[in-house]
């Protein structure tokens, strides 16, 4: 039987062989844990990380979901001010559900495409 943490290596590596990143498009990656949520714009050709935003930033004692909004504004936010406008989305192999779908939606509404 496979753990679940496997599982999700397992989707990740099959997502990662098809997507990367540029400086133009980035790829914004989302690792979700019990607790936290963290979101990465990354250049893969240059192997470096443009912006960052995660639920350590934000001081609010909200629900995870409200807290993943507020992440995914924040990277947003954070992106239009770089001068990026499209990103291509990592869920990280976890499911394009809950807390992962709301910093999405989050990301898309504040301007984001992808």
């Amino acid at each position: 039987m496979v753990s679940k943490q496997a599982r999700r290596v397992k989707i990740h590596k099959k997502i990662r062989s098809k997507i990367t990143g540029t400086s133009e498009m980035p790829r914004m990656s989302v690792f979700r844990s019990n607790k936290q949520i963290y979101v990465q714009l990354i250049d893969d050709i240059n192997g470096s990380t443009i912006a960052s935003a995660s639920s350590k930033e934000i001081k609010d004692s909200s629900s995870k979901s409200d807290v993943s909004v507020m992440v995914g504004k924040a990277i947003a936010e954070k992106a239009s001010s770089k001068g990026i406008a499209n990103v291509v989305f990592d869920r990280g192999g976890f499911l394009y559900h809950g807390r992962v779908k709301a910093l999405a939606d989050a990301a898309r509404e504040a301007g984001l495409k992808f």
